[in-house]
């Protein structure tokens, strides 16, 4: 019985001084969400749409978010490509070709008499090949990420403009392949978001993202902790070059045409800024999808709103280069209320 009691105290103890705590003030509530990385550009995201909006009611109708999605799904993609190799330390400056190459090879290989899944195979294949030349270049010869992929991207772009002849096609195919990979509505929003949480899960929480990250951060440590670092590397290009891939078939077939000019570097520094206010560190180390999708809607709201406001087209690169500066000193503001916080 004595037991019992004792038991029963404790219990109605613990209740009273749970009660008794104080509730956690407002602004350290604030505090505690500004310690996520994404909080920074999150914050600028919000901005940005209530301006926006504010500025031209338009800015939130369905119509119109359906186009700042669909923009910020292919810059969100190509974002995470840059992600899982700038964790690394590294950049691939060929993902914007592959992009337009991808397609065009799937075009052809339908042409060619294959049946359209197995082309579109072949299209995301294309891919992984560019992805495994550059991983070749770098890992096994030595040769800069930046040298090895900027020599690609002539390259895929030089073979794109010469199977093209430099004019756009239709996308091939009918039915349910053609809804599926983009077609359809929404699906290449879907598309992103799928590929987006995937990612997210593979590196927070698998030994693949967990060893990425450690090899960013150390990669010699790394290596004598028995980590296969190079195989790491090789895998991360092969995989920026698959996404790269998937989205410009995808795209391709929302769109309904292939054009070799599509992507390219515009695409390519959209997806890298988009990694980089989202919080990921172009030194390695650490990285976020989540903060590089963020990264993407800021980047294609930013395009649509100046559109819906009539803004010359030529001063979108001036307000890129503007809000790229703001958000990434909010986000070192933000990572210094994080230290202080902790």
């Amino acid at each position: 019985m004595k037991v019992g009691n004792n038991v029963n105290s404790q219990a109605v103890n613990s209740e009273l001084h749970a009660e008794s705590k104080p509730p956690v003030p407002k602004w350290q509530r604030t505090k505690q969400m500004l310690q996520y990385r994404e909080a920074g550009i999150g914050i600028v995201a919000v901005l940005l749409v209530v301006v926006f909006q504010l500025l031209d009611s338009s800015f939130l109708t369905v119509a119109n978010l359906k186009v700042v999605f669909q923009l910020s799904a292919e810059i969100a993609v190509v974002a995470i490509a840059e992600v899982i190799v700038m964790v690394l330390g590294e950049i691939d400056l060929s993902v914007g070709n592959v992009f337009a190459f991808a397609p065009f090879i799937m075009y052809f290989a339908y042409e060619a008499g294959l049946p359209l899944i197995v082309a579109v195979v072949v299209g995301l294949l294309s891919g992984v090949a560019v992805g495994w030349v550059n991983a070749i270049l770098h890992v096994k010869l030595h040769v800069p990420s930046f040298i090895a992929t900027l020599a690609t991207l002539y390259t895929v772009l030089g073979i794109t403009l010469l199977m093209s002849g430099g004019y756009p096609v239709d996308t091939p195919g009918s039915g349910w392949i053609v809804a599926v990979m983009g077609g359809a509505g929404w699906s290449v929003v879907v598309w992103a978001i799928v590929i987006g949480i995937i990612w997210h899960f593979l590196l927070k929480r698998s030994r693949f993202g967990i060893y990425t990250v450690a090899v960013g951060s150390n990669a010699v440590g790394s290596r004598e902790v028995g980590i296969p670092t190079d195989r790491i590397r090789m895998l991360n290009f092969v995989l920026a070059g698959l996404l790269a891939a998937t989205i410009g078939i995808v795209e391709g077939f929302n769109v309904g045409s292939i054009d070799p000019l599509a992507g390219g570097t515009s695409l390519l520094l959209e997806g890298i800024a988009a990694a980089v206010i989202g919080g990921t560190a172009m030194t390695g180390g650490s990285g976020t999808i989540v903060g590089a999708a963020i990264g993407a809607f800021v980047i294609a709201a930013l395009n649509d709103g100046m559109n819906l406001l009539g803004v010359n087209a030529y001063l979108f690169d001036v307000v890129l280069g503007v809000a790229i500066a703001v958000a990434m000193i909010i986000n070192i503001r933000v990572v210094r209320l994080r230290g202080t916080i902790r």
